[in-house]
């Protein structure tokens, strides 16, 4: 079997992937281990641009199948700031609907896609898959954090990454706020999002491995009355997140996207959102069998978001910096929009370049 492009990894980066590819006109096939719908713990929330990019990739998100949201609020016990989106929408819904749609439109297209698929050996031009062997012109990892594809490539990086703890469970209860809500507890965010009419995402990032949503809600009172008497409808499951990124994403005929090449800790809320932003400038790359131009435009996409996630990180480092600045966003909203608005709506316009962002960010940070 012969391909353009083989995708290793079938969830939303490499679906994404091997549907902007074949959009250039190149042949496509994804294989995977796992068979769908595929899960994984995460916030479920599509931030506007995740939402624009879905659409260059035909796939359009709406009210019937998603809850709209409009904003942002970050508060604690003592503060509270809100940022809505200016104009472009954002969507909540379930990461197998999702995944749903993102199978449906690869099918559409003629992507071939190889389910159950273990790799048994692995070479720059070739993968033998049960008895088959598939060979290619471009390998793309999609194989998430602990990417095979990046080990075979040597594009480990020797740094170190920021890990934290990820748990998510949902609950049948009207969604009460038309914004994600992200609460500050002590060393730990809990973010509420809406993923239909009546229920609701509760997603919690902590350092403490021992810690579950159950026994954290006690950090967060007004949270916890509200999911009195709520039932939850799915299994509590956990994930490791990460600040980090690979030594690069492009080697030879071999590039990574996604969680592969970079990953930004939950509390950003951009996995997502960077995932189809670097699925469609790896294909505009691969349809003209340049790669290096995918290393340019990877380090374009991250920039910004990697910044401000350390940014994040460092609010939930320290509690006394975390409630300054909270009370910074909650007397200067337009200040707090403007940066809600540069992490969520995509690349900074010209007139704030990444420089000016992360020195913006900062002077909130320390002042």
């Amino acid at each position: 079997m012969q391909t353009d492009v083989l995708v290793v990894g079938g969830g939303p980066a490499g679906l994404a992937t091997s549907i902007a590819a074949s959009l250039k006109g190149l042949r496509v096939t994804v294989i995977d281990p796992r068979k769908p719908p595929i899960d994984k713990p995460c916030g479920e929330g599509l931030l506007p641009e995740a939402a624009s990019a879905l659409r260059t990739l035909g796939i359009e998100i709406d009210s019937r199948i998603a809850v709209p949201f409009s904003g942002i609020r970050f508060s604690d016990e003592s503060s509270s700031a809100t940022a809505r989106f200016s104009g472009r929408k954002a969507f909540g819904l379930r990461r197998t609907v999702l995944h749903h749609l993102l199978v449906e439109r690869a099918t559409q297209l003629g992507v071939s896609l190889l389910w159950g698929a273990p790799i048994l050996n692995l070479d720059s031009h070739s993968v033998r898959v049960g008895g088959n062997s598939i060979s290619f012109r471009s390998l793309v990892g999609a194989d998430g954090l602990h990417s095979r594809v990046r080990k075979f490539a040597g594009l480990d990086s020797s740094r170190r990454p920021h890990s934290r703890f990820g748990f998510r469970r949902h609950y049948t209860i009207a969604p009460w706020s038309d914004v994600v809500e992200v609460r500050w507890g002590a060393k730990s965010q809990m973010i509420v999002t809406p993923t239909s009419a009546s229920e609701i995402c509760i997603s919690l990032f902590t350092s403490n491995p021992r810690v579950r949503i159950g026994g954290a809600l006690g950090q967060f009172p007004d949270v916890a009355e509200r999911l009195r008497g709520a039932q939850p409808v799915s299994t509590e499951a956990g994930a490791v997140t990460t600040l980090g990124r690979a030594r690069s994403v492009v080697r030879e005929n071999i590039a990574l996207v996604g969680d592969a090449g970079c990953t930004v800790d939950g509390i950003a809320g951009q996995g997502l959102s960077l995932a189809f932003q670097q699925a469609i400038a790896l294909a505009e790359a691969l349809g003209r069998d340049d790669l290096a131009q995918y290393e340019f435009a990877h380090r374009r996409i991250t920039r910004t978001p990697i910044r401000m996630t350390r940014l994040l990180l460092g609010m939930n480092a320290s509690a006394a910096l975390r409630r300054k600045v909270l009370r910074l966003f909650d007397s200067r909203p337009a200040l707090f929009s403007k940066m809600i608005s540069i992490h969520a709506d995509g690349p900074a316009p010209d007139a704030l370049g990444a420089g000016a962002i992360l020195n913006l960010g900062w002077r909130v940070l320390w002042a």
